[in-house]
């Protein structure tokens, strides 16, 4: 855990952040980018509130269910590095980028 850049907490493994949280209310987690549209179009996670183009998605805190499906989701992230973390070069087809932090995107 280390202090977000743009305020909150953010879980790292390693070099890579698993999400971070704003306050109590707002986390926002990183997944490749098919992995995120998935998630997206599932309704499972909203593309991310000030970048919606970006492999990161938002999860508003609104009810205990969540909660919830933040933890897993974050989970979910934290799997994704680990398995990064165990895969070859030319195994790692879809990887999660190696700087995660967020990037403002020209429309």
């Amino acid at each position: 855990m280390a202090p977000h850049r743009f305020g909150g907490t953010a879980f790292w493994l390693g070099k890579r952040e698993v999400g971070h949280i704003h306050g109590d209310r707002l986390v926002d987690i990183p997944f490749p980018k098919p992995v995120r549209d998935d998630l997206v179009s599932s309704g499972e996670a909203e593309p991310h509130h000030i970048l919606p183009k970006s492999s990161w998605v938002s999860l508003f805190l609104r009810t205990e269910a969540d909660v919830e499906r933040a933890i897993r989701l974050m989970r979910n992230s934290f799997d994704l590095v680990i398995a990064r973390q165990n895969q070859g070069p030319e195994e790692n087809s879809n990887p999660i980028p190696e700087q995660t932090e967020h990037r403002l995107e020209s429309s």
